[in-house]
């Protein structure tokens, strides 16, 4: 049989038979790899195992290590939950069903109601499916076969799907046991290399997105190549429940929704406490940086939305209100303002870069649907801020941005990543302008030396931005600093400075935030620290505890003299035991704990318990205040 040549990922070029799939190959490449192998890449486009193999493609094998095998394991997951669904439930209807984030769904339409107790018996069945190990056949059918053949099936949804494709192209069906379904795939070879599935929950969506169509049933899953993953991911999932920033915000009395104001969040003292020390801590931040603080008003006239493009790309996000009788809107970002400050006088070249900082309120509409706890509200407040600069500053710019959000996400302990996001279908300026800016931004990252992925597509309507993607304790990926490069709204509000040569020039404007906002990244903190707050955002940074009631003078002055040094303390002198005492301030996650009683008042000491460490025995008052000083002035 003749030789043909492929070209593997790190360049070397090999020999396989003229007639093999790309499975072979994997296999012929190594044991190991043939048998972890999910799918393959080649020339950058995700192809089935069984494809056929041509000669001089670049391939490279994607396992369940990589995003992009995880989805395809979860897409053939999704397949089998369909067939479990239609052969437990006759006559349901199967509308879309894809891989996403931790694992798949599908949408279905049928006269069954399914309820929680449902998922057992379809996880039995998907587990028959994979043992029973059919292998995925894709063949193409043209638009016209496709269509008699669902519409045989009576499967309107993926009728629906197919019409809305143009008439010469070719569809794709895949086929396991007695089931097909319409796929662009790719897939796994067989469902018996599903190794593991959970069916986790039960939820409504439209068909399409579109409160229009009919509501249909959606059915969420997961899955891994074997039980350990997924009985360690479930542990995770328990975890963040544990974790939920919903829960620990009432239980720790931080913060909340209340239902006269649906995704209009509510900080509660001790909330209060948390968010006044992460903005001091960004003020203090600002000012090293060179940064000047400004406030700019809720609420602006149309004409200046209109200017800045918000009104025709953001307005179905806005809230609107008449003020005598001229249109007015409540800001849905804070860059328009930024720039009326920057107006309000001339600049010469000399003054640049100016580094405007604004704790800014912003209301963007939200459905209801979406809204989730402090991370998805309607009303926020971004850590702004607005950079104006020359030319040639832009990349010095970009790198000290860095520079300050790789300060705010080490204090807090995140490991992060990066993405470039570029030009969406939207956007506002010229292709010379995106590309300007995009090439910069890319310079930047280079010069940095900073590792990123680029977002096709994702920009800003005005410009590319950099996005940082922070991990945290349980090693979710959450989008909070952005970098935004605008060359387009100082064309639009017609800014200029005075350069060297005593002429207008038009100055660049960079948009960027680190924490995102105060709301969402103080809901991040709490899950990441599962309410254990650092001791210096901590609401009660120690607690005193009595033993009995004549110790209460002494833990009255302990209290006194810590409150004097600027910590904040609470006397817990009710008449319980001192271990119960001791287990509510555990519960409430109290970083000290402050037992006086006989020997303490007589030593004019404390008995010190350290949250997570235990009892640490007794420390003259001095020592422990001067330990805490550190602990906090050092954010640890």
């Amino acid at each position: 049989m003749s030789k043909i040549t492929v070209v593997l990922k790190d360049g070397t070029r090999r020999q396989v038979e003229d007639g093999s799939v790309w499975g072979q190959v994997a296999a012929e490449i190594g044991r190991k790899l043939g048998k972890e192998a999910l799918a393959a890449r080649v020339d950058g486009e995700t192809e089935d195992l069984q494809s056929p193999v041509q000669a001089d493609r670049q391939v490279e094998f994607l396992t369940f290590g990589d995003e992009e095998g995880r989805a395809v394991f979860r897409h053939t997951s999704s397949h089998i939950l369909a067939q479990a669904v239609q052969r437990l439930f006759p006559g349901t209807k199967l509308a879309i069903g894809p891989a996403i984030a931790d694992g798949f769904y599908y949408d279905l339409d049928s006269n069954h109601v399914f309820i929680a107790e449902d998922l057992a018996a379809i996880e039995a069945e998907m587990q028959k499916i994979v043992k029973e190990d059919y292998p995925l056949a894709r063949r193409e059918a043209s638009r016209e076969e496709a269509i008699e053949y669902f519409t045989l099936r009576q499967e309107p949804y993926k009728m629906e799907l197919i019409q809305d494709l143009p008439p010469e192209v070719q569809v794709s069906l895949y086929k396991q046991g007695e089931f097909i379904d319409l796929c662009r795939g790719p897939h796994l070879p067989s469902t018996g290399m599903v190794g593991a599935i959970k069916m986790l929950s039960i939820a409504g969506a439209y068909w399409r997105g579109s409160e229009k169509n009919k509501m249909l049933q959606r059915i969420y899953g997961t899955s891994f190549p074997k039980q350990k993953d997924l009985d360690e991911y479930l542990e995770r999932i328990e975890e963040a429940k544990r974790r939920d920033h919903r829960k620990l915000g009432q239980e720790l009395d931080l913060f909340g929704i209340a239902d006269e104001g649906p995704g209009f969040p509510f900080f509660y003292p001790k909330g209060m406490i948390i968010r006044n020390e992460l903005e001091d801590f960004w003020r203090q931040l600002h000012r090293q940086w060179g940064y000047q603080e400004i406030k700019t008003p809720m609420i602006l006239s149309r004409e200046l939305w209109e200017r800045s493009g918000h009104w025709d790309h953001y307005e179905e996000n806005m809230y609107f209100l008449k003020i005598d009788e001229e249109d007015y809107a409540v800001k849905p970002m804070n860059c328009p303002g930024g720039i009326i400050c920057y107006k309000r006088r001339p600049h010469s070249y000399r003054e640049l870069p100016i580094r405007y900082g604004e704790l800014g309120l912003v209301h963007r509409h939200e459905r209801s649907g979406v809204l989730h706890g402090l991370m998805r509200v309607r009303c926020f407040t971004q850590d702004d801020a607005h950079i104006f600069m020359l030319p040639d500053q832009i990349t010095e710019e970009i790198i000290k941005v860095f520079d300050l959000i790789d300060v705010v996400y080490k204090t807090f302990g995140f490991p992060y990543r990066v993405e470039l996001s570029t030009k969406p279908e939207n956007a506002m300026g010229s292709d010379e302008i995106w590309d300007l800016a995009t090439d910069a931004l890319k310079r930047a990252l280079e010069q940095k030396g900073m590792d990123y992925q680029i977002n096709e597509g994702d920009g800003a309507f005005y410009g590319p931005k950099i996005d940082f993607h922070l991990v945290d304790a349980l090693g979710r990926d959450w989008q909070c600093g952005t970098i935004q490069l605008d060359f387009t709204m100082p064309e639009c509000f017609d800014l200029t400075y005075i350069g060297e040569d005593g002429e207008k020039h038009r100055p660049v404007m960079i948009h960027r935030v680190a924490f995102g906002s105060i709301e969402r990244f103080l809901g991040i903190l709490t899950e990441h620290y599962a309410g254990a707050f650092p001791v210096w955002l901590a609401p009660v940074q120690a607690r005193v505890i009595t033993v009995a009631d004549r110790h209460l003078p002494f833990a009255t002055e302990v209290a006194a003299g810590l409150e004097e040094k600027g910590f904040r303390v609470e006397v817990d002198d009710r008449n319980e035991r001192v271990g119960y005492k001791i287990r509510d301030g555990e519960l409430e996650k109290v970083p000290y704990l402050l037992v006086v009683g006989d020997k303490e008042t007589e030593a004019r000491a404390v008995s010190v318990r350290k949250r997570g460490q235990g009892d640490l025995g007794r420390i003259p008052m001095a020592e422990f205040a001067g330990q805490l000083a550190g602990e906090v002035a050092q954010k640890k």
